[in-house]
């Protein structure tokens, strides 16, 4: 009988009923220096799987000039992505350089993540940071909707199905998965209702809220090919390095915001002043959802510990109508370059006046949608230009002015005879 007492080659814990060793050739190694080795090792795989990116991570003043060329306005927003991405970049290469290599490293400070809360009124910009960050970014990068989400054993998707698509964004690697940038979008349905009428559970609000609670601060989650969780074979995700960012309109929450900020005079009956009150709230601040704080979003239904795991809250400010001009020339993708584009398919040359602009603008802002309302105004103002255009003959130029934006007169067709009569007159 051997009675001889082993120990870790690595650490040197002794063999006990408690510490069992893996014997080899020439050695022993305990289950806690395995386990280290296996973080070791995936280390290395992501650090080679993200080399590239890792190689010249940008800086947040380069990600902010990147976001520039898309995205109009909202400053204080993209420094903020700004900086949590180049933050994700350098915890990345720090933990790729210098991995945890021994039991008692006790000194390595870990840097925790600092997921972002993104909250705005509709149509400034929320997800069009998110989806121009995806094009940044070298890390898996995924747009998921709240939407869709349901609470686990009902109908809908499983929070879970938003791992397997960041799975599939890694080319089914899990080591680079598990370093990836998740964007949750209408994020503010996720409310909470209460029992409703019926009765029923609100499966898609609360529910949701509790079941992203782990996966957001970080945990470990099984997912299958399928990218369902799964009790059988499948890739363990685990989720303390992914960068979660979530975002929402939060409709209504302005008057929380504005009852808290300026409270309305106290008098009731004759000697209440109503009037002043009611034209304050017709003019909401601009600014005003850059003064939310996490009691507002409480009382607008989130849960706390929901709030908590997002400790960046970014506010989105209404644009106003310098800007609306704006999205409409500068941006890469500017609205007005993707009509010109499309009457230049027809040889035309599509040109609109600075106070037909200026109109439109106006016009996006009494819809009260956004940036969203510029397209449905300019569709609803060139649907019947476009209409006539595939069928004109001798057409080279259309321009839109202030009355053909008002309604009081239709663009200006430019017939080719007309552009040399201009030519020539202004030739002489």
């Amino acid at each position: 009988m051997n009675d001889t007492v082993h120990t870790c080659s690595f650490c040197g814990a002794s063999q006990a009923p408690d510490t069992p060793l893996i014997a080899g050739l020439d050695g022993h190694i305990c289950e806690a220096c395995v386990t280290l080795a296996h973080q070791v090792v995936s280390s290395w795989g992501r650090a080679r799987a993200l080399s590239g990116p890792l190689k010249s991570p940008p800086k947040p003043l380069q990600i902010k000039e990147q976001l520039d060329r898309y995205v109009i306005g909202q400053e204080a927003a993209k420094e903020s992505l700004a900086v949590a991405v180049y933050n994700h970049y350098k915890r990345l290469a720090a933990e790729s350089k210098n991995p945890r290599r021994s039991l008692d490293d006790d000194d390595r400070v870990e840097i925790d993540k600092s997921n972002i809360l993104l909250l705005g009124p509709s149509g400034t910009g929320k997800t069009l940071l998110a989806s121009t960050l995806a094009r940044i970014v070298g890390v898996p990068f995924v747009i998921a909707d709240a939407t869709t989400l349901t609470q686990a054993g009902y109908v809908g998707e499983d929070v879970e199905s938003i791992l397997g698509r960041l799975l599939d964004a890694a080319n089914g690697s899990r080591e680079v998965a598990e370093w990836g940038m998740v964007y949750i979008d209408e994020v503010d349905k996720l409310a909470r209702q209460g029992e409703t009428a019926h009765g029923t559970r609100d499966v898609s609000g609360e529910g949701v809220q509790q079941a992203l609670l782990k996966l957001v601060e970080g945990t470990q989650v099984k997912i299958n090919p399928k990218g369902r969780k799964d009790s059988g074979d499948g890739a363990l995700i685990d989720t303390r390095n992914i960068l979660f960012l979530v975002g929402g309109a939060f409709a209504g929450l302005e008057k929380l915001l504005t009852r808290r900020l300026r409270p309305g005079p106290s008098g009731i009956g004759f000697q209440a002043d109503v009037g002043a009150r009611n034209e304050d709230d017709k003019r909401r601040d601009p600014e005003l959802y850059r003064e939310t704080h996490p009691d507002d979003l409480r009382q607008f239904g989130l849960i706390p510990e929901f709030i908590g795991r997002f400790p960046v809250l970014v506010g989105l400010h209404d644009l106003d109508e310098a800007a609306l001009v704006r999205i409409l020339t500068e941006p890469k993708n500017a609205l007005i370059r993707q009509y010109q584009q499309l009457f230049a398919f027809e040889g035309v040359q599509l040109e609109f006046t600075p106070e037909a602009m200026t109109a439109i603008a106006r016009k996006a802002i009494d819809r009260g949608t956004g940036a969203r309302g510029l397209r449905s105004v300019l569709e609803g103002l060139l649907q019947r230009p476009m209409f006539e255009l595939p069928s004109m003959t001798d057409v080279v130029g259309c321009q839109v002015d202030v009355e053909t934006v008002e309604g009081t007169g239709p663009v200006h067709w430019i017939h080719g005879s007309e552009d040399e009569a201009e030519r020539a007159s202004a030739g002489g």
